[in-house]
């Protein structure tokens, strides 16, 4: 049975916590959240091992002490220091889908090892969100992450941008040296035939509807590749997963 895992942010406990290298004689109290986890759904008991993250790499060790009400608090604790990052950077840059589509996609991408997911207002975007509906959906998503996190394994949070308005996006990518690619299933060109990247990857995934002939003009000219996975139209949930683990498999962690 794995080690349950916990997001601990760094700001709760102040120092150097998640980076000694010796035991740690403090002991700390898990977030009001992760205890009620803990305790009322994982039905952890005294002694039990916990791992906790802090969403910026590191990893601690520790086992339960205290278990009293709401309250869940760890001791022995020592640093776990671990990668489980992949070593290409890739940027999804997704267009907005409806949530539940787009909240699998934040899941599995967080699970894929994506660095950053950037949520993109379409033409044919089912979704349509700005202002302070727009912040609350990227923190929710934020939280999405966090779960996935626990769940995979990684100790770094993938960042998650506030949707951005597809055309105003494309102006500042125009001067980014990133590969960039997007995914377009009526183009003849393929991922194997692209040169191994050392930059990082913007990889760029349309809506349920489809691109728009004048997005996909504005995009060339911002020079993002147009790439397809094959004959089959691939839903845009689908091609999120099946790019990540393709660029993956090429030249990431899964090959």
């Amino acid at each position: 049975m794995s080690i349950p895992r916990f997001y601990y942010p760094p700001t709760l406990f102040p120092g150097t916590i998640f980076t000694a290298t010796d035991q740690i004689s403090d002991s700390v109290e898990l977030p009001a959240a992760a205890a009620h986890h803990a305790s009322r759904v994982l039905r952890l008991r005294v002694n039990d091992e916990v791992l906790l993250f802090d969403g910026t790499g590191n990893e601690l060790h520790g086992r339960i002490c205290v278990i009293t009400g709401k309250s869940v608090r760890l001791n022995r604790l020592h640093n776990h220091a671990i990668n489980r990052e992949s070593p290409l950077h890739i940027v999804l840059a997704q267009a907005l889908c409806s949530s539940e589509k787009m909240d699998w996609i934040v899941q599995k991408a967080t699970e894929l090892g994506v660095s950053a997911i950037q949520p993109l207002q379409t033409e044919r975007s089912i979704t349509r969100l700005s202002g302070e509906r727009a912040e609350k959906r990227a923190e929710h998503w934020r939280g999405v992450t966090i779960a996935a996190c626990e769940q995979c394994g990684r100790n770094t949070l993938p960042i998650v941008y506030s949707p951005q308005d597809f055309a105003h996006w494309l102006v500042a990518m125009r001067l980014s040296t990133a590969t960039k690619l997007m995914l377009a299933p009526t183009s003849r060109d393929s991922l194997s035939k692209q040169i191994q990247p050392t930059h990082p990857i913007v990889l760029l995934i349309g809506p349920e509807g489809g691109w728009s002939a004048a997005e996909m003009q504005m995009s060339e000219q911002a020079n993002f590749t147009p790439i397809s996975l094959g004959a089959r139209i691939l839903r845009t949930e689908t091609a999120a997963i099946a790019g990540i683990t393709a660029l993956q498999t090429l030249w990431g962690d899964l090959g």
